[in-house]
């Protein structure tokens, strides 16, 4: 301020002066008038020139001048500068925020208060089924017309989430859930942040369990219902020798089949908790291949009067790595299945044999009924049966090709399954190149 006063007192001065040279020196006044008019004339126009450049965005603010003017100029330039890089910090953390947002696995809709869609993110979009640039400022019920959640929507009680059915897939796509769980969660007034999640592989864990539950409590009811039902007969009545005999093999069959459900759920049990099998300990598979022959024509000899006739080829003498225990366990699930599952008289061919591409295929074929494509998917469920009659008749508890399942993916092998109704099946384990060697010579033992 006392610059801008001195320099109005220099410009009446200089005006003065300017005047004195020209003409009297009575006209001093006049000069002096003219020379602050002069000064005021020229502050207006600098002023005028920074509202200017105020109004077309700073364009024209320029280099830093003198005079109060300048320094007005040059402190709005710093405010702006500083304005700008807070602006573009706060751009940068939304970007980063959208992103995180979009790369999360649960869906986000940000919806105003006329339940119009802000932004979604695009996981809430394959969800849903929407676009998530065309549907914009979109009522999100008339996209979503399923009944549950227009009217959970509409509610405004949002405590809980609501379940829905997934949109349809269209043709050719994939992906899409079959159930979603929403959420809708209001903020800032009437605005609602709405998350979707997909829940089908947990509503289908949670089937899986109910199922297994069923499917145990069902299986171990009916042996014991069998078992009371003779106890409650052996106590009551007087029976004879040969009669007494028969009942207690029946309730001995029954003891027997529960013992071998209670195992093949404890091996579950163990594949699933246990460490992975190791890869420096070998296994000759000719004695395996033995110790599945001795169980297949034992087998063979109890269930069909006129047996099976079986078949057992080494093509290749390896060695594999692993569980022992286990890879019995596997492949003689597959042998003991295709006798269970041949009728008497039927063929069962098990052979061993190296790939070309160096894998090892471990194969049981069988004559039996066969298995129809749409039962093939789910063969290694627990307890899944094709036909239930046959597998109780034939002593079967459902967790067969589970646990080979399981065995094959310990060992980084495939369970490979074929089969035509009416020609029969075959079952197959491929081996990889890492879990195989050729079998060494076996030292002589004195």
């Amino acid at each position: 301020m006392p610059f801008r006063i001195a320099a109005f007192f220099l410009a009446s001065i200089a005006g003065a002066l300017l005047a004195g040279l020209t003409s009297q020196w009575r006209q001093l006044w006049v000069g002096a008038w003219i020379g602050a008019l002069a000064w005021l004339l020229m502050d207006a126009w600098r002023a005028q020139q920074l509202v200017q450049a105020l109004r077309e965005d700073t364009v024209g603010l320029g280099a830093r001048r003198m005079g109060v003017w300048g320094e007005i100029a040059e402190r709005v330039r710093k405010l702006l500068r500083v304005r700008e890089q807070q602006t573009q910090q706060a751009e940068e953390r939304l970007k980063e925020f959208l992103a995180a947002i979009q790369a999360s696995p649960n869906g986000v809709i940000l919806i105003d208060d006329q339940g119009r869609i802000e932004w979604c993110n695009q996981t809430a979009a394959g969800h849903l089924g929407i676009d998530a640039e065309r549907d914009l400022l979109q009522h999100l019920s008339n996209l979503v017309r399923d009944p549950a959640f227009v009217a959970y929507l509409a509610s405004w009680n949002y405590s809980r989430d609501v379940v829905i059915d997934g949109p349809a897939a269209p043709s050719g796509a994939q992906g899409r859930p079959a159930r979603l769980s929403v959420q809708v969660h209001p903020y800032a007034g009437n605005r609602r942040m709405l998350l979707t999640r997909d829940v089908t592989a947990l509503e289908q864990a949670e089937a899986m369990r109910r199922d297994f539950v069923a499917n145990v409590s069902h299986e171990i009811r009916t042996p014991l219902t069998v078992l009371t039902g003779f106890v409650e007969t052996l106590q009551s009545l007087p029976l004879e020798a040969d009669e007494r005999a028969r009942y207690l093999g029946l309730m001995g069959q029954q003891a027997q089949r529960m013992g071998t459900l209670v195992n093949d759920l404890l091996t579950l049990s163990r594949l699933e908790g246990s460490a992975p099998p190791p890869s420096n300990q070998w296994t000759r598979v000719r004695a395996l291949l033995a110790h599945c022959e001795d169980e297949a024509r034992g087998l063979s000899a109890r269930l069909s009067g006129q047996g099976h006739r079986l078949f057992f080829a080494l093509e290749a003498d390896t060695e594999l790595a692993g569980t022992a225990t286990e890879l019995q366990s596997a492949m003689s699930n597959l042998v003991t299945n295709a006798v269970r599952y041949t009728p008497g008289g039927g063929e069962v061919t098990v052979t061993w044999r190296l790939l070309p591409d160096g894998r090892g295929e471990f194969a049981v074929r069988d004559t039996g009924p066969g298995i129809a494509a749409d039962h093939i998917p789910r063969l290694t469920e627990r307890f899944y049966r094709v036909d239930r009659s046959r597998s109780r008749e034939t002593g079967g508890t459902g967790l067969g090709l589970a646990i080979v399942k399981h065995i094959a993916q310990r060992h980084g092998a495939q369970l490979r399954i074929e089969s035509t109704v009416g020609q029969g099946s075959r079952f197959m384990l491929l081996f990889p190149v890492t879990r195989l060697r050729p079998a060494r010579p076996q030292m002589a033992v004195a």
